[in-house]
């Protein structure tokens, strides 16, 4: 079989272990030589490919791409741009062909949520359609938990562990300062209270913080919640909430929508918890303090998930290896096979059946009262936060790397676009 090239991008939000999938996929491409000729990653996601930006991965050390699978963030660079349909951007998927020609990519594996396996799906379709040789490939990652058929998304079990050790810690806190009584930890979640769930997993039950969870699959209503925060400040001398960026109101509207979108059209956020502050010294006069996580939930490597870590590389050796064997279109899932003992297998899934599609937390993963994760959340959950993968440390810093990041001469004209 002819030698082909690879390309691998980076696509969304980061996470503490896209990192470690991106790992997984170069060392893997890099045992098949006879297979893989140049592995090329974007510079700046699928931007990369469009404006020909390709960093020649080759150029950087075995031990350099090891160190990747600790190091947070993205390596390469992502961008959230997002590819309409085929009809409406018709001039950049034709662009995306030229440059995979132009470079005899014929693996391409793109790392992220669910815009990001549209994107993959569409490409997968154009280059059919355009008869060129290319196996399309995606890899799950979104800190979110939101993709469907996937037991879980590599990259949700760090930060579900980073949410849950902060709201054990300041709930500690808390409780050693009597004078405050309500603290408020914002966490991600647009759609999906996933983040916010975990948080639940600070405590043995509704006795210890956190209190009141708040979830975007729950109408915020503020009477309930008001009285919620005074039942547990009488009943507990505190208050703590861990509270999802995107709940919403009755009428459906976020409780913080600021008004203004980001690349995919999604409404920007940000602001729940000072708004909910404002609601308790309001109607209660309550004593208070509040967090907001935000990039600091998706970049704490330092205190990943083993679990996590170990499932993000395997699910870009599977990618590799799916490209390899000519799977088309498909993307390698989590499948769980036993929660005590905690045991998981790699699947595949169909790109089209994955994109655009929000998985969001049951009705029998939240307490009847809407505040709070029953013992069926907790199971799923509990495995996904467990172990340790700490990253080397030196002067009491952890020692992350930065690669070289060379790009391959191009060979066609600057993109217009």
């Amino acid at each position: 079989m002819k030698k082909r090239n690879l390309f691998y991008a980076q696509s969304g939000g980061v996470t503490a272990v896209i990192n470690t999938t991106a790992c997984g996929v170069i060392e893997t491409a890099r045992k098949q030589p006879a297979r893989v000729g140049k592995i090329y990653a974007g510079r700046m996601g699928i931007v990369g490919a469009l404006r020909e930006e390709l960093v020649d991965t080759g150029k950087e050390s075995a031990r350099d791409i090891a160190a990747l699978r600790h190091t947070p963030g993205g390596a390469f660079g992502s961008v959230r741009y997002k590819l309409k349909s085929i009809r409406e951007s018709a001039a950049e998927y034709q662009r995306l062909i030229e440059v995979f020609r132009a470079h005899d990519i014929g693996y391409f594996i793109y790392n992220g949520g669910g815009d990001s396996m549209d994107t993959a799906n569409k490409v997968a379709q154009v280059a059919k359609s355009m008869d060129y040789d290319i196996t399309c490939v995606g890899v799950p990652k979104t800190v979110d938990n939101d993709l469907p058929i996937t037991d879980n998304c590599p990259g949700f079990g760090s930060v579900a562990k980073y949410v849950a050790v902060s709201t054990l810690e300041a709930g500690i806190d808390i409780a050693s300062m009597p004078a405050t009584k309500v603290f408020i930890l914002e966490v991600m979640g647009r759609h999906a209270g996933w983040i916010a769930a975990a948080g639940g997993l600070a405590g043995k039950d509704r006795s210890e913080p956190p209190h009141l969870i708040l979830f975007p699959e729950v109408p915020f209503d503020e009477d309930r919640f008001v009285a919620k925060v005074k039942e547990s400040v009488e009943r507990h001398d505190s208050c703590v909430i861990v509270a999802s960026e995107g709940i919403r109101r009755p009428d459906g509207r976020f409780v913080a929508e600021s008004g203004t979108t980001d690349a995919f059209g999604h409404a920007q956020l940000g602001g729940v918890a000072p708004h909910l502050a404002e609601i308790v010294r309001g109607r209660l006069g309550y004593k208070f303090h509040w967090g907001v996580a935000d990039y600091l939930q998706r970049s704490a490597r330092h205190i990943a998930s083993k679990v996590d870590v170990e499932q993000a590389y395997a699910m870009g050796k599977a990618a590799v290896e799916m490209a390899l064997a000519g799977v088309h279109g498909k993307l390698p899932v989590i499948v769980r096979t036993s929660d005590q003992p905690y045991r998981w297998k790699v699947g595949q899934a169909d790109l089209a059946k994955v994109a655009n599609v929000e998985k969001t937390v049951p009705k029998k993963y939240i307490a009847a009262d809407g505040f709070h994760i029953t013992a069926a959340c907790r199971r799923y959950l509990a495995p996904l936060i467990r172990g340790e993968d700490y990253p080397p440390y030196k002067d009491g810093l952890p020692q992350y790397v930065k690669l070289k990041n060379q790009l391959a001469p191009k060979k066609l004209p600057a993109w217009k676009g």
